[in-house]
């Protein structure tokens, strides 16, 4: 195994095939990032979502996919020679992978990627015990998505963070309270259908929990293009009555069932209900 490898999968402690594999799609999301630096990506782009918190601020769940945003909308923008820039800083690592570009739908500004590989040949590279590699079918494959918006809505800053591992380079990221306005337009258009994203909510606390404004004029950007705003000016009021309404919809068990997979305590998901969510929406602040 590479060195460098071996120190990042150190940091996880892993106990179970569930930890290994989590380690192993964060571990490639990492180099994914490093693949991207390389090639120059953002210089045009920048990071966001979950894996963002969780790679850059410490979240304490994982993350199944990488998002990113143009820094200004580009709809000639291609992602095929990125994508291929990632492959290759996988393979330079030792891992099997293949990286193939979705052809996109012509009215869509999302672009997509996946990093596809056989589970139980990288679980290999990365010595996971036999013991936890019976419950592994041969076939089965590790997929990430990595999406990047190429329509953006504007009005939102960036700031540069380092990654030290597995070697040292840095991403282009929006800034914290950019990122907590993506999180509350995901929790309120977010086309959730029977699966409620617990990982919204629980993203949510760790915004409320370190007192992170939410920048209101990007958020309204958002909202306009979704078509879930007016175009008034948006207000902190208006965003807490918002998200009370959400709120009051969302099956809150259901929610649970959807983030235990991507956290080792579930001991705060006790609290969930509407009166929690309703309590610490309160305490929202906004720039």
């Amino acid at each position: 195994m590479n060195e460098a490898i071996k120190t990042m999968l150190e940091k996880y402690n892993c106990q179970s095939t569930l930890d290994y594999e989590n380690a192993l799609k964060e571990i490639f999301q990492e180099i994914a990032l490093l693949g991207l630096w390389r090639s120059k990506f953002f210089e045009h782009a920048a990071f966001y979502g979950g894996s963002a918190l969780r790679i850059l601020y410490g979240l304490d769940r994982f993350s199944e996919d990488l998002d990113f945003t143009l820094l200004k909308p580009d709809k000639n923008f291609d992602f095929k020679a990125y994508s291929k820039a990632i492959e290759a800083e996988l393979k330079s690592f030792g891992f099997h992978v293949e990286v193939s570009k979705r052809e996109k739908n012509q009215q869509s500004k999302i672009e997509s990627a996946f990093i596809k590989a056989n589970t139980w040949q990288q679980m290999i590279l990365i010595d996971t015990p036999i013991t936890l590699m019976r419950g592994i079918q041969k076939e089965e494959r590790i997929k990430i998505k990595l999406e990047i918006d190429t329509g953006p809505p504007t009005n939102f800053s960036t700031t540069v963070e380092p990654l030290l591992l597995p070697i040292p380079s840095s991403v282009k990221v929006l800034t914290k309270p950019d990122l907590f306005g993506g999180k509350i337009h995901a929790l309120l258009c977010r086309p959730w259908q029977k699966r409620v994203k617990g990982r919204d909510w629980y993203d949510f606390i760790w915004y409320i929990a370190r007192e992170i404004p939410v920048n209101l004029i990007h958020l309204q950007q958002r909202l306009y293009q979704s078509n879930a705003w007016d175009g008034n000016e948006l207000t902190l009021a208006n965003v807490k009555k918002l998200l009370l309404t959400k709120i009051e919809e969302t099956d809150f068990e259901n929610a649970k069932k959807d983030i235990i997979p991507f956290i080792k305590s579930q001991d705060s998901l006790s609290l969930w209900s509407h009166e929690f969510f309703n309590s610490i929406t309160q305490k929202l602040l906004a720039l």
